[in-house]
């Protein structure tokens, strides 16, 4: 008797990062800790947090990706993963190296970028209190 898989689509903002038949094991990170689950577990949707993505198949055995934060959603036997970023390989040192590296310096641009966000808003409503007191 043939057991059923699952099919996994990893999907970035602006492209589809990998598509993978055959699946029989996914494991990820959300903020509650590590979850996993198998073809038959119940639909589910979940966050996941910037981490190491981790699934595996008979044909090529236990696969990894770092991955950003974003969404899991698990429907029938379909699993789709939507994240900011994805990096993949087969050296987990390598992968949570390229988290360290690339998600958090996203992330210390991104925080860059709000505060001149920030600078120019206030700076923008001083104006227009200036431009009321005239």
């Amino acid at each position: 008797m043939q057991t059923e898989k699952m099919n996994l689509k990893i999907l970035l903002p602006f492209r589809v990062f990998n598509e993978v038949n055959g699946v029989t094991r996914i494991v990820f990170e959300t903020q509650q800790g590590s979850f996993g689950f198998l073809p038959h577990r119940l639909d589910c949707v979940a966050a996941v947090v910037p981490g190491i993505f981790t699934y595996e198949t008979e044909m090529n055995g236990e696969a990894y990706v770092a991955v950003d934060e974003g969404v899991l959603v698990k429907t029938g036997l379909d699993v789709n993963i939507s994240v900011r970023n994805a990096i993949g390989g087969k050296d987990l040192a390598q992968l949570r190296d390229a988290v360290k590296n690339e998600f958090l310096e996203l992330n210390e641009q991104e925080q860059l970028v709000k505060l001149a966000m920030s600078k120019m808003e206030s700076s923008f409503i001083h104006r227009l209190k200036d431009l009321d007191n005239e």
